[in-house]
């Protein structure tokens, strides 16, 4: 093991023993290399500075999480604080006090609008995890109301994690194809964000087809699960609102539950809180995750209504357990909870809402002239969650894009050939001309 004054002194270096060591996610090693990877060494605001010394803005938010940008004094602080009082402590038969008063926080900022109140806030470790809970959840739920379902519908490309039971709700064949033969059963319906017909089409075709199979198999749905407003994995395949109206009408018509993952959608990424507060309606499970602690440390949650809560609650002459046995051995971890709580108490004392919905407006009007380019063949955004489609030119145009864009000091990962902004919500104006500038000078170096 290295110290850091025998530590290697520069980016190849790092990359040569990272090739020898180790194995990274959603990564064709076979180009690992030869594509010059940044090695981060640390961050500050939204800048990421890699070992040798070179600034990049963190153009994704490291993977669509960090609310504040790095480092924030408060948050920092506050984990500090907690360490020195409380590393660790099981939420398996104890309490603590950061994980009620998160309980506390989130249930106060829970959609409003059409559909139960949620009230219940079960705890998990990552986006994916926390809809492996919401799934079971659901299922156990149908089992303990009298009617045992065993089906789940899903849209096509849908992305809601990488764990089996996740996949199994997924509808992208690039990432899921692959597990398939392992998966339970689900029932696929069109995407309302599909891009294969005009916006009214498309939802029109989407809600025809969710009704067709509610129709069909209701009886046997435990649940419908969508990512409410906008398909992230997908590449930003945004939707109107009236499909979660529909989908909120269909599961209670059909005594199934609906299920918002809102792990990317949530904590203003769309200049509200939730995505479902721009349909104005409640699911009965709201999975959330990937912003909730600002960045800083894994944690995720799954919000629940009380008549699914009340399900798991033991009765006069129950002969089996209703109990929900299902938990991790970090759930609620006391670090991550404190964390969380700075992040949501600044977002409040900044208006970080408000400040995430107009830097979305602004990227909108500084992106709208790059739509026009030849290459360029859509732009979707809702709130800060933004891709820019780009026409192929060659193997990997995206991946090109953002590399040219990296050269120019902003730090992009694009999902195929959609290019991903999604930066922190407090960005200032300056880093936002920045951003977008860098883009478009590498898109018209790539597709010229």
């Amino acid at each position: 093991m290295t110290t850091p004054t025998d530590r290697p002194a520069t980016s190849a270096d790092w990359l040569r023993r990272d090739a020898a060591a180790v194995w990274h996610p959603f990564t064709q090693h076979a180009t690992w290399t030869d594509d010059t990877p940044t090695v981060v060494d640390r961050a500050e605001g939204p800048w990421l500075i890699d070992v040798d010394g070179r600034r990049y803005l963190d153009g994704v938010s490291s993977l669509w999480t960090t609310t504040l940008g790095h480092g924030h004094p408060d948050v920092n602080a506050a984990i500090t604080a907690q360490l020195a009082r409380l590393d660790h402590s099981t939420f398996l038969g104890t309490t603590h006090t950061p994980g009620i008063e998160l309980s506390e926080a989130l249930i106060a900022l829970a959609p409003r609008g059409r559909g139960p109140d949620l009230t219940k806030v079960f705890y998990a470790g990552d986006g994916s995890s926390a809809v492996e809970a919401a799934l079971k959840i659901a299922y156990q739920y149908s089992t303990q109301t009298g009617h045992p379902r065993p089906t789940f519908v899903r849209l096509d490309q849908a992305y809601h994690g990488d764990t089996l039971g996740a996949v199994a709700v997924g509808g992208h064949e690039l990432f899921h194809r692959a597990y398939r033969p392992l998966l339970l059963d689900t029932i696929g319906v069109a995407s309302p964000g599909s891009r294969d017909h005009a916006p009214r089409e498309r939802a029109a075709l989407a809600a025809a087809e969710l009704t067709a199979a509610m129709r069909d198999h209701g009886d046997q749905v435990c649940a419908i699960i969508v990512e409410p407003m906008i398909q992230g994995a997908a590449g930003m395949l945004d939707y109107d609102a009236d499909y979660l109206r529909l989908a909120r009408d269909l599961a209670d018509a059909h005594g199934a539950l609906l299920i918002f993952d809102e792990v990317a959608t949530g904590f203003g990424r769309t200049g509200s809180m939730w995505a479902a507060d721009h349909a104005g309606i409640v699911p009965d499970l709201l999975t959330c995750g990937k912003g909730i602690t600002g960045g800083y440390l894994p944690l995720s949650a799954v919000l629940a209504a009380e008549h699914v809560y009340d399900a798991f609650l033991t009765r006069p002459g129950d002969t089996a357990p209703r109990t929900f046995f299902h938990g991790h051995t970090y759930t609620a971890n006391p670090l991550c909870c404190a964390a969380a709580l700075a992040n949501l108490r600044v977002m409040a004392e900044q208006d970080v809402i408000g400040q995430a919905a107009r830097l979305g407006d602004r990227l909108g009007k500084l992106l709208e002239p790059l739509a026009a380019l030849d290459g360029v063949t859509e732009i979707r955004r809702l709130g800060t969650m933004t891709g820019v489609e780009v026409t192929p030119r060659g193997e990997r145009t995206g991946f090109r894009v953002c590399q040219a864009a990296r050269d120019r000091g902003v730090w992009l990962r694009p999902l195929g050939d959609t290019i991903v902004i999604m930066p922190p919500l407090t960005l200032g104006d300056d880093e936002t001309d920045l951003l977008v500038n860098a883009l478009a000078e590498a898109l018209d170096e790539v597709l010229a």
